[in-house]
């Protein structure tokens, strides 16, 4: 896929964005939900070594193809390996799955409600390097605990001027501004973030678009705007600490919103299983997803 291929891709393709892009302190627990103790490596070169092979064992399985995963966001280390012979962006692309990169470095301490993104030292460097990789766009995140508008405000500036970098690189970013699904205010959280992106996307320059990668709203079809806006490549959800099954009822409910989930696609593998369990569990997991990412479910008036 051309450049062109993929941004056709992501904006009209039915399926939903697989996120593979654990990093640092959650990989030990995507480890240990896959099944491999923390006995199984004695340093950080062969864990990262047991969550490559748990990825490519998902990006080689029949059941991961572009026909339902249109894209996949990968961690800077599986950028930088292979699958099946090939660099791990071409072996996406050669399944019609759209390749992209986690570029954050971490979240700083809360303040104001919020939890900004860490400094990115050597940020051109790397979207180049991914840029001639195949990559096709970038995702970042930050955290929204409460509705403190000022602390919204700032997520929302910073994510736009990384994507204005991105943009720049002849990548496309993801913004992810996630808000706590367990926040206690995260009905006006929510309503707030959609204000402030709204503000944000109307202050793009040039012919710039994003993509957002959204918490699942507290209430339906409230990003509606958000996924209509003709600055928005397209919207994704994330699963944010639901299971599955809620992250998908949810998500039924969100129109034009397709899944980008971590953990509730991932749940039921497990490391023991044999290629044949493993490729049925996998597809169990991507065909609900996809229904609910293809198929919306209208909240009654």
């Amino acid at each position: 896929m051309n450049t062109a291929e993929m941004t056709a891709k992501m904006h009209e393709g039915h399926g939903f964005i697989a996120a593979l892009d654990q990093s640092g302190g959650s990989t030990p627990k995507a480890l240990a939900g896959y099944g491999v103790a923390e006995s199984a490596w004695s340093d950080e070169e062969g864990m990262y070594a047991l969550i490559h092979e748990m990825r490519v064992r998902i990006i080689t399985s029949p059941a991961f193809t572009g026909d339902k995963v249109i894209g996949a966001i990968l961690f800077e280390r599986t950028m930088d390996g292979e699958a099946g012979g090939k660099p791990v962006p071409t072996a996406l692309a050669d399944k019609g799955v759209v390749p992209f990169l986690k570029i954050d470095k971490g979240l700083e301490t809360e303040a104001d409600g919020v939890q900004l993104m860490k400094s990115m030292p050597g940020l051109d460097a790397l979207l180049a390097r991914a840029k001639g990789l195949g990559v096709f766009g970038t995702k970042e995140r930050s955290v929204i605990n409460l509705a403190n508008r000022a602390g919204i405000a700032a997520v929302v500036k910073q994510q736009f001027e990384v994507a204005h970098q991105v943009n720049a690189a002849g990548l496309m970013p993801i913004i992810e501004p996630e808000v706590n699904i367990k926040s206690p205010e995260r009905g006006a959280a929510d309503a707030i973030l959609r204000d402030e992106i709204t503000e944000a996307l109307g202050a793009m320059p040039g012919d710039e678009k994003v993509m957002l990668k959204l918490s699942l709203p507290e209430t339906p079809d409230l990003f509606l705007p958000l996924v209509e806006h003709p600055r928005v490549l397209r919207v994704v959800a994330l699963s944010g600490g639901f299971s599955r099954t809620e992250a998908c009822a949810e998500l039924a409910k969100n129109r034009g919103v397709i899944a980008s989930f971590s953990r509730a696609l991932l749940s039921d593998l497990r490391h023991g299983m044999s290629d044949a369990e493993f490729d049925r569990a996998l597809g169990e997991a991507v065909d609900e997803i996809y229904a609910a990412s293809t198929t919306k479910v209208l909240e009654p008036a």
